[in-house]
């Protein structure tokens, strides 16, 4: 049994999404970071950082494992049941390079994006503009990446579920915003549509259920 702290956000999902997909039995925690529950000192013990997700494997190596950070979370996971990361060679760096780029540039410029663009108390037209650029680029990135391969590690990884649920929620604020520097992005409308179809996804993005 795994135990897994999260919220309703882009970065709780991927582990929620991880989860269903390899068929894992877990239990669902909330976090509320709307009321600072992410600042609990239970919930610290397990995340240092006091950011979801974050889950503790009952039945890890040696006894229970706790693991903070959503990519180290999917890491653990693939590398605990064998599934959605090669275990040698190219197909593993290359689905790992992608949730890097997840994880180190598009997840924190669209966050950033969206704060300022709608959640910010004062608008700064120049934090908006910034972040919204950056983010029409990684897009061009993503868009470019998904031209050559159905997904981003080549077959559908870790990188793809670190990557759904930011981009499901933010394209299409960038894609109004900057619609000319996003361009027409038919091979992330086609990827969105052919990961979001996924049962496991499906119930993933529904945790948690409040």
């Amino acid at each position: 049994m795994i135990d897994l702290y999260t919220w309703t956000t882009p970065n709780g999902r991927k582990a929620s999404i991880m989860l269903e997909e390899c068929g894992l039995d877990y239990e669902v925690h909330t976090v509320n970071i709307g009321k600072n529950e992410q600042f609990e000192p239970a919930f610290l013990k397990i995340s240092p950082n006091n950011r979801i997700p974050a889950i503790v494997d009952r039945d890890g190596d040696g006894g229970p494992v706790s693991v903070f950070e959503s990519g180290a979370v999917l890491i653990y996971l693939a590398e605990k049941t064998g599934k959605f990361l090669a275990p040698r060679g190219a197909a593993r760096v290359k689905a790992l390079e992608w949730l890097m780029w997840q994880m180190g540039g598009l997840g924190p410029m669209l966050g950033q994006a969206f704060h300022f663009s709608n959640a910010a108390p004062e608008k700064i037209p120049y934090a908006i503009t910034r972040y919204q650029t950056e983010a029409a680029r990684l897009f061009r990135v993503l868009d470019k990446r998904l031209g050559e391969a159905a997904f981003l590690g080549g077959d559908y990884s870790i990188a793809d579920m670190a990557s759904y649920p930011w981009v499901s929620g933010a394209f299409g604020l960038i894609a109004k915003a900057q619609p000319e520097a996003v361009g027409e992005a038919a091979n992330i409308r086609r990827w969105l549509d052919a990961v979001g179809a996924r049962p496991a996804v499906q119930r993933g993005m529904a945790v948690p259920s409040l």
